[in-house]
């Protein structure tokens, strides 16, 4: 075979070869393209199933704590079942920028609920109300009082209670208890310091919990007062202490408004004067269980509170006062009496007397108008 008969020979060759080649190349592409359209498609109906709602189900109460990031409440929907696929989920909120307005609480969300529901209900704070306790501390009740009333409803434990009462600890953020002075006098270190109120609180709240939100209340209700209330104590050269002391004792002495403010001008008339107090209500809180009646032999308890024997003001308050007996006690009424007794009609309202002579006639008056 000649040169040019193999030259043409190999020319056949490469001619056949080519188009095989180029089927095989071909092939290859349309295999990948396969390949990742087939992959494509996978992700998108991963992403796509992923983003479905979960099976319906009965509702449930999904709590979302306060300071919980955006990916967190993604974790928690989906292991409660609210959601599918909390990783997707994530990159759903991005995608639509949400869940920088999500708030905390306690919602109730429904297996199958679809994923803008959801984030609607988170930004708007639809949550529902959770189970809270409910209690009233009627004013003039001492600690023990108090304890004994939130144990009847089953709500502390008395004797943690008392401990915390006792303790030496700040309570958070609450300022008017940093007022109690270092004292072994006191009988109980929060007497008066727990305002008197109707509060609800979460059913879990413990007994710290409910101590901390009734001495927290205190602060809130001093806020009402008028502005420049606390330079009237440095007018009148007495601490906070002592003025939440005297409140406690116009709280136990007075039940008709129109004479608290007068009966706290009293106090200050006896105190300015050097007269010891005698104030019944100090006895009762010496005794170890207050009596109906008081006698004689009462009035001699050995007790620091016990202002028929001790001068000036006992150590700390014997209750807790309202605002209207702080307000007293602040603001008292300028008078010239220094004695009351209690009307014995039944009205629960007092005489008063600028002398111990005119005081013994108004005894003989109250006891005239028993019943």
């Amino acid at each position: 075979m000649d040169k040019t008969s193999q030259q043409a020979e190999q020319g056949d060759q490469y001619s056949r070869r080519g188009p095989k080649r180029s089927r095989i190349t071909l092939w290859v592409i349309l295999s990948l393209l396969g390949i990742i359209i087939i992959g494509t498609g996978s992700v998108a109906l991963y992403i796509w199933s992923s983003l479905q709602p979960t099976a319906a189900g009965e509702v449930q109460r999904v709590e979302i704590p306060k300071g919980t990031s955006a990916n967190k409440v993604a974790d928690l929907l989906e292991q409660q079942g609210m959601i599918k696929n909390a990783f997707i989920f994530k990159y759903y909120l991005k995608l639509k920028d949400e869940g920088g307005r999500f708030q905390a609480g306690i919602y109730e969300l429904n297996p199958g609920m679809d994923n803008d529901t959801i984030i609607e209900k988170l930004n708007a704070g639809a949550t529902v109300a959770a189970e809270t306790i409910r209690f009233t501390i009627p004013e003039g009740f001492t600690v023990l009082q108090i304890a004994d009333k939130l144990a009847e409803e089953k709500l502390i434990d008395r004797e943690k209670f008392i401990g915390l009462i006792a303790a030496q600890k700040n309570w958070g953020d609450a300022e008017a208890v940093r007022s109690i002075p270092e004292s072994d006098k006191l009988h109980e270190r929060l007497e008066g310091y727990l305002f008197p109120e109707t509060y609800e609180m979460k059913k879990d709240s413990t007994e710290e919990d409910i101590i901390n939100r009734m001495v927290s209340e205190l602060d809130r209700k001093l806020a009402e007062l008028p502005e420049g209330w606390m330079d009237v104590l440095d007018e009148r050269k007495i601490s906070f202490h002592d003025l939440l002391t005297i409140a406690s004792l116009v709280e136990r002495e007075v039940v008709v408004d129109e004479e608290r403010a007068l009966v706290a001008g009293i106090i200050y008339n006896r105190i300015a004067d050097g007269m010891k107090l005698q104030i019944d209500a100090t006895v009762q809180y010496s005794l170890d269980k207050p009596k109906e009646r008081l006698y004689e032999k009462d009035l001699l308890v050995d007790s620091p509170y016990n202002t028929y024997k001790v001068e000036g003001l006992p150590p700390g308050p014997i209750a807790s006062p309202s605002l209207a007996s702080i307000q007293a006690a602040l603001y008292p009424e300028e008078t010239e009496f220094f004695f009351y007794v209690t009307k014995k009609d039944g009205s629960q309202s007092h005489l008063f007397a600028k002398t111990y002579k005119e005081h013994l006639r108004n005894i003989e008056k109250s006891n005239q108008t028993a019943g």
